[in-house]
């Protein structure tokens, strides 16, 4: 359902929201959210781009989070980086097709409840949740 991106990219953001007070390395990253560096890199640029995540040079700088994690959902972060694909039209270009037919219908009744599932899920009611695991993130 998610792709490798999407998921490279909540893995990120989650360890970043799981450290708020100070900007993390994208080598740190790397390392914590077990992703490819060279793939992160593009990730993170993509999150940049669609204003999520900001980087700052120099010693000390890296990579943080430019919302509030209680304002970041993972639809926020999964459709910056690759958005779940609604069906609008019939798929195969049947011009007969003015609307879905019943199996494309449920399908993007299927996306719709993705969507509103992901929706409904911040990034600190993940990092802040009860569980000692840390998600996405390798734990210390």
């Amino acid at each position: 359902m998610l792709s490798k991106t999407a998921e490279y990219a909540l893995r990120a953001v989650a360890c970043m929201g799981s450290q708020p007070e100070s900007p993390v390395s994208a080598d740190h990253l790397a390392e914590q959210t077990k992703v490819p560096r060279r793939y992160l890199t593009r990730v993170l640029q993509e999150l940049a781009g669609a204003g999520l995540v900001r980087s700052r040079p120099g010693p000390g700088g890296g990579y943080e989070l430019s919302k509030p994690t209680g304002k970041l959902t993972i639809l926020d972060v999964v459709n910056a980086v690759s958005p779940v694909q609604r069906i609008r039209s019939c798929p195969l270009g049947l011009k007969t097709h003015k609307a879905l037919c019943p199996l494309h219908a449920e399908l993007d009744k299927a996306y719709a409840a993705v969507e509103k599932a992901f929706k409904g899920v911040t990034i600190k009611q993940l990092v802040e949740s009860t569980s000692p695991i840390i998600p996405l993130c390798e734990s210390a």
